[in-house]
């Protein structure tokens, strides 16, 4: 791979867009079922530059749908936060923009223009943009002239390995007046997976003027360093590694700041995940609300969806089969947080005698 030559890391690592400052300019990344309110306020907590929203309708926005407006939901320990919004109507974009900004929650509006989910793309939404990067920078314009906060667009590079046009894409961004560009490293036919080629975050950071934060292929603080040092992005956005373990991001700052990083002990580990255990059964009690018909209950369904971040919090561990079968037979609050206090007692022994 061809790079840029690592840069020195000393000096101002603070990402400024319209006047918001961040700091550090390290993100969360948007991931559906994931970055729900409870966990972006742990991440911030953990010194996490912004967050994002899931995937919210711009239809949906712009209509004032009850249940659209229920995923905008966000408290004041999560900001700066974003709304990411998805549509391919530039007009309603900027609506669903300015009721977004309306909210008085919000800090900036994110684009997708990357989301490779088939029911989204076959509107012409999400990466369905990277076929018409005219609509995108259209899109751009409409909600740059609408609302005063700083706008971002998150994307891809193309849609697979032989429509790669990240170049012309970026371009359009920029023209459209976007405050940023966010470009995940991959093609949308890969999805999630292979390797992220920073190649071209280097590349598009050298044609464009406006800043440039990269994604994708960022597993520990190293990942994240080394794409700031050899591609000359101006942040950097993690998404699944964040997953179960959001003092990622406290391991980043403190790396970029040159001050050492002291791993929280077993029993914050464990404390913060029970409390975002319990915070999300609060959440989706609150969302069964405008459901008509629920199989489970808000508490199993909490449970449940939160097996993925307690299989990350605990991989490499040994047993970690046993305890994935052990934690998908568990689907009450007091089970969960019983089998997660016996793991993290258990850690904690294991580091005493290390």
């Amino acid at each position: 791979m061809v790079l840029l030559p690592a840069r020195d890391m000393d000096g101002d690592r603070t990402l400024q867009l319209r006047g918001l400052v961040i700091d550090p300019p390290v993100a969360l990344a948007p991931m559906a079922g994931f970055t729900n309110s409870a966990f972006r306020a742990i991440c911030r907590r953990y010194h996490c530059g912004w967050v994002s929203t899931e995937l919210v309708s711009a239809e949906g926005l712009a209509r004032r749908a009850p249940r659209t407006l229920h995923y905008l939901e966000a408290t004041s320990a999560e900001r700066p936060v974003a709304a990411h919004l998805y549509g391919h109507d530039p007009a309603v974009m900027a609506r669903a923009a300015a009721v977004a900004e309306e909210l008085g929650r919000f800090d900036l509006i994110d684009i997708n223009a990357g989301c490779p989910v088939p029911k989204i793309m076959s509107r012409g939404a999400g990466a369905g943009l990277l076929r018409d990067p005219e609509r995108l920078r259209a899109m751009v314009q409409a909600v740059r002239a609408t609302v005063r906060l700083p706008v971002t667009v998150k994307t891809r590079l193309g849609l697979s390995p032989r429509r790669i046009n990240i170049s012309a894409v970026a371009q359009a961004v920029e023209e459209g007046g976007a405050d940023a560009l966010i470009v995940h490293a991959r093609v949308v036919s890969n999805r999630h997976t292979g390797p992220a080629d920073w190649t071209w975050l280097a590349r598009i950071k050298r044609e464009r003027r406006l800043p440039i934060i990269g994604n994708g292929g960022i597993d520990t603080a190293d990942d994240a360093l080394a794409m700031l040092r050899t591609t000359g992005v101006d942040g950097v956005m993690i998404g699944r590694a964040a997953i179960g373990e959001p003092w990622l991001f406290d391991e980043v700052a403190c790396r970029l700041a040159g001050r050492p990083y002291t791993p929280p002990p077993p029993a914050e580990r464990c404390a913060v995940l029970l409390e975002h255990l319990r915070r999300l059964v609060e959440l989706v009690a609150s969302e069964s609300r405008f459901r008509r018909r629920m199989r489970l209950t808000p508490e199993q369904a909490a449970c449940l969806q939160f097996r993925t971040h307690l299989v990350r919090a605990f991989r490499g561990r040994p047993g970690l089969r046993e305890l994935i079968r052990r934690f998908d037979a568990l689907t009450t609050l007091t089970a969960v947080e019983h089998a997660v206090r016996e793991m993290f007692e258990s850690i904690d022994v294991a580091e005493q005698r290390c």
